[in-house]
């Protein structure tokens, strides 16, 4: 095809078929399925986010289609756009092929079957063939779906002026602290992969008063559970200046709304595809971690075993709590106690064996923590001791506060638990393209 004199190949997506029509194109992809026909062949193309019907016909053209024409070649087709009607009345196209031409020849038969509307083989042995079982076209909508979750991120905090940075990766200390960090031999030296970019985002709140980042995090951590991964993708905020930690609530509220606005919109087909539920946000409901306790106790007749935090199975009553009494799929939980949150969160200054934190519940799971954090450098050091640490060993994050900070607070939400819950998967490795936990470091 010409625009504009110059050569080219897939510039026609199929939605713009319409204005093709009974004209010659060429467009690029792989060949996802072959079914043949009395007439010939339909031969499904599958090109980056689509997949388009090509009709051959044995005997409408001079072209006759070789048998090296088979599943998983790379091909060029040229092919006259053609419409016909649905049985709703629509019109879909389709490409009557005059041409192929192969650009690669697959080495062997595929090991899973991609052409069918799911993949029908275990989670083990979908992760093992990753690279082809992400062929499928439900299988790498989950993947648009969650670049559309990043992409919204993005959109909104620039908006907000947000400076987007990216932050180490090798750290001197876990951001936490405890056992759950991986440990490194760095020429000699004992490091440690991040377990969060939180230490650096408060580091920048005094240079860009609102930073974000999207990026992996690693955790050292022994689950082997549906929920946990050890390395996974975390987007976090911090923002600078907030008279209240509730600023903090009210900008990830802002956030995930238009997240799912995007998600509905420029993601219609894959929403689509995978019959998403995308929930309405208007306001996002909110109580206190013993209001939270008080609800389980009374109104579902369980007796927690951890006063200081939730199973999963309280997060899941809190969640139905949530969306019976407030027809909400979200609800923030605040105040957690002081001995079950990091040393830079701060306490609250009307009962400080709680904190100005809060968890965000999606559908009874959490997919993010963040709160108020410390910026007195004398209240942190001595919040550390009060934690058993040892404040000389952050001597380079404790710079930030010895020089001055303003009042901030941030985030941080996980990208994967949040596509899980989205798109109602059993099991988070299903939302993680390549995942990493304690079995599987492959593909």
């Amino acid at each position: 095809m010409t625009v504009n004199g110059e050569k080219r190949t897939n510039t026609v997506d199929y939605a713009d078929f319409c204005n093709y029509v009974g004209q010659s194109i060429t467009v690029t992809g792989m060949i996802h399925n072959i079914r043949m026909m009395g007439f010939g062949a339909f031969v499904i193309l599958r090109t980056a986010r689509e997949t388009i019907q090509c009709v051959y016909e044995a005997d409408a053209s001079e072209y006759k289609m070789p048998d090296t024409v088979v599943e998983g070649c790379a091909v060029k087709v040229t092919g006259i756009v053609a419409a016909s009607a649905t049985k709703d009345g629509s019109l879909r196209y389709e490409l009557q092929i005059r041409g192929i031409e192969v650009l690669s020849t697959p080495a062997d038969i595929m090991p899973v079957v991609i052409s069918k509307k799911e993949v029908q083989c275990d989670l083990p042995t979908n992760l093992d063939y990753r690279a082809v079982t992400l062929r499928n076209p439900k299988q790498r909508a989950v993947f648009k779906i969650q670049e559309g979750i990043q992409r919204g991120f993005r959109e909104f905090l620039t908006q907000n002026n947000f400076t987007e940075v990216h932050t180490p990766k090798i750290n001197f200390k876990g951001a936490e602290g405890g056992t759950n960090v991986f440990k490194l031999d760095y020429f000699g030296k004992q490091v440690y992969l991040a377990q969060s970019p939180q230490f650096y985002k408060q580091m920048l709140v005094p240079v860009y008063e609102r930073v974000f980042e999207i990026g992996p995090v690693f955790r050292a951590e022994h689950h082997d559970t549906s929920r946990h991964l050890n390395e996974y993708i975390s987007m976090d905020f911090e923002m600078g200046f907030i008279d209240s930690f509730t600023d903090v609530m009210n900008m990830e509220a802002g956030v995930l709304k238009y997240i799912m606005n995007l998600l509905k919109t420029e993601y219609k087909n894959e929403v689509d595809l995978l019959r998403i539920d995308i929930p309405e946000i208007n306001e996002i409901p909110c109580i206190k971690f013993m209001e939270a306790k008080e609800i389980i106790m009374k109104k579902f007749k369980y007796q927690p075993t951890d006063m200081k935090d939730f199973d999963p199975q309280e997060e899941e009553m809190i969640g139905k709590y949530a969306k019976k009494q407030f027809n909400s799929d979200f609800i923030f939980i605040t105040h957690y106690p002081s001995k079950k949150r990091p040393f830079y969160t701060m306490d609250d200054p009307e009962d400080p064996e709680y904190t100005l934190s809060f968890d965000l519940l999606f559908r009874g799971i959490e997919i993010t923590s963040g709160g108020q954090r410390i910026h007195d450098y004398n209240m942190q050091v001595q919040k550390m001791k009060d934690k058993g640490l040892n404040p000389e060993e952050f001597e380079t994050y404790l710079m930030t506060f010895k020089y001055g900070a303003p009042p901030h607070g941030g985030l941080g939400l996980g990208l994967e638990r949040l596509t899980m819950h989205l798109l109602g998967c059993k099991n988070v490795r299903e939302a993680a393209m390549f995942p990493r936990d304690i079995n599987r470091v492959n593909p």
